[in-house]
């Protein structure tokens, strides 16, 4: 299975994405609405239809950035938030980017990248960010599938690929999923070592 342009642009446009909830989910809404700095340069990578982004757009957070390599869904953004920069959805491979960021929104991305794509992930995602930069976000920890997305996993598993490059402040089990989810979610917050 080749996780293309065309595999993922297929998707949404036949509306084949059973992993987006259409609203935020409750671990990401809960952590957005503590944040007080609106000035952050936040990316969500392989963001889809992103509501992630436009919650925080909606919030005064005007320097979010999603990239995915569907141009349908980046549209689908477009056309759902009014005023989002056009500029800020980048149609583009996430790991093209030569960009800066104090916050990357992990959701279902990590997961939807084959496995083998893990451990540069995590060296991309680390170059991206400032210092002391965070990933925050949800992994899944169940294992899913083996030979198509989401590609599943589990804490033991996680941490080696994080651990050289990220304080691992917060890895558990997320206490608040969406019903559909719950025990299925791993919450991190991870620093830039």
């Amino acid at each position: 299975m080749k996780l293309d342009e065309t595999f993922w642009d297929t998707r949404y446009k036949d509306n084949n994405t059973r992993w987006d909830i259409g609203y935020v989910s409750t671990p990401l809404k809960d952590y957005f609405d503590q944040l007080t700095n609106k000035d952050l340069r936040i990316l969500i990578p392989g963001g889809g239809n992103s509501y992630e982004a436009e919650y925080l757009y909606n919030l005064g957070f005007k320097n979010v950035y999603v990239v995915d390599l569907s141009e349908t869904a980046l549209k689908n953004i477009q056309h759902r938030v009014s005023g989002f920069p056009e500029s800020q959805l980048i149609h583009a491979n996430f790991f093209d980017l030569d960009l800066t960021f104090d916050l990357i929104i992990e959701q279902t991305f990590f997961c939807a990248l084959n496995p083998t794509l893990r451990s540069k992930y995590v060296s991309k995602t680390n170059k991206l960010l400032s210092e002391k930069g965070k990933i925050v976000g949800l992994l899944f920890c169940v294992p899913l599938n083996e030979d198509h997305p989401p590609f599943g996993g589990n804490k033991e598993e996680y941490i080696p690929y994080f651990n050289p490059f990220y304080t691992i402040e917060i890895m558990e089990l997320a206490h608040n999923s969406i019903p559909s989810r719950a025990g299925n979610e791993l919450f991190i917050k991870l620093i830039k070592k």
